[in-house]
């Protein structure tokens, strides 16, 4: 009797279904083996307080991406931009964290210099060189040179390596269709209308991602790329756009790609299976840092695959090499985890 009620307990806890997401805690997933732990986050007011830098240096990332708003300074004074970044600057807590890792990123629209704004905005050569003034990009790095903020880094982990993609959004964007029925901000453009990347980013991509041996490539967007039903900001503005980069990703042929974006201030995971092989394509919202989307109450999004969070966070992303797996986690204040999804790429 005794053996059957274990035989009996055995098939009941192996049969339980499996999923790759995983629940909340506020226990750190010490668990998951990382040969390599990238951080990111976006929407960062300059006069507000940030919670996470000394909590984010106690994770020890290897990387740390800006994923736009790095100050809000909607304005085309320069003088007035340069001020933001140098109270941002004046973060103690900031500065003890950047002097031990490295810092990669890209700008949105409030960094930029205007908000929803894209190529028209008459200031955007010199707000560039403001940005790389803030992340200390030396002056014969080719960003200081052309135009966009563009451009990759590769880290390399024994005989691994992970490529970091940095897009820009905003330099080339083209004008966005307002809805017409004002219930959102805008909608999509007629179809091949406008771009969001401008040829010369789009060749350079094409380049990077084609002849890359990496095991992962992470793409820095600084809006969202798979969910774009609320009318806000999104690759859904230009569909063509969104299609283009999805096949782009799937000809390149390129190892475990990894979408990731901010902008809307609450964090999300959404996952989209492209091509006849169902790739799975993840596109991991973190935003944002010193405050959020407080007030959200739902939005349709049919890719989404985690919980929405909208209290302020930050993004962490865990690699496993030997498995080929990913951990994408959402830290909140008091070194809370928030959400965390786990998948094989």
């Amino acid at each position: 009797m005794r053996m059957l009620i274990f035989i009996f307990l055995i098939t009941l806890v192996s049969c339980q279904p499996k999923t790759s997401k995983v629940e909340s805690s506020t226990v750190a997933p010490t668990e998951f083996r990382s040969d390599f732990v990238l951080s990111f986050g976006s929407c960062n007011n300059q006069l507000n307080p940030n919670p996470f830098w000394n909590q984010l240096k106690n994770q020890h990332p290897d990387v740390w991406i800006w994923g736009g708003d790095v100050i809000y300074s909607d304005t085309e004074d320069m003088q007035i931009l340069k001020n933001n970044y140098a109270i941002q600057k004046q973060d103690t807590s900031y500065l003890n964290f950047v002097r031990t890792t490295t810092v990669m990123g890209t700008w949105d629209d409030h960094d930029y210099g205007v908000n929803d704004g894209g190529s028209e905005y008459g200031k955007k050569k010199e707000s560039q060189q403001l940005f790389l003034d803030f992340l200390e990009v030396q002056p014969t790095d080719v960003r200081r040179k052309q135009e966009g903020l563009y451009y990759s880094q590769i880290f390399k982990i024994k005989e691994h390596a992970i490529k970091v993609l940095i897009l820009d959004t905003r330099y080339f964007r083209s004008a966005l269709t307002n809805d017409e029925t004002g219930k959102k901000r805008y909608q999509p453009n007629a179809y091949g209308a406008g771009t969001f990347l401008g040829e010369a980013q789009w060749q350079w991509l094409q380049q990077e991602l084609t002849h890359s041996t990496a095991d992962y490539h992470v793409i820095m967007s600084s809006v969202q790329v798979l969910s774009s039903l609320h009318g806000f900001e999104s690759w859904g503005n230009m569909p063509h756009e969104l299609e283009r980069l999805e096949q782009l990703i799937i000809d390149s042929q390129a190892k475990g790609v990894i979408l990731l974006s901010g902008d809307r201030h609450i964090s999300e995971i959404s996952v989209k299976k492209i091509g006849l092989h169902q790739l799975p394509l993840p596109d991991f919202t973190s935003s944002g840092m010193t405050h959020s989307y407080t007030s959200f109450s739902g939005e349709e999004n049919p890719y989404r695959v985690s919980k929405v969070i909208f209290e302020k966070s930050y993004g962490i992303i865990r690699f496993d090499f030997q498995k080929r797996k990913v951990r994408m986690e959402m830290w909140g204040e008091e070194n809370k985890l928030l959400e965390k999804y786990d998948m094989s790429l």
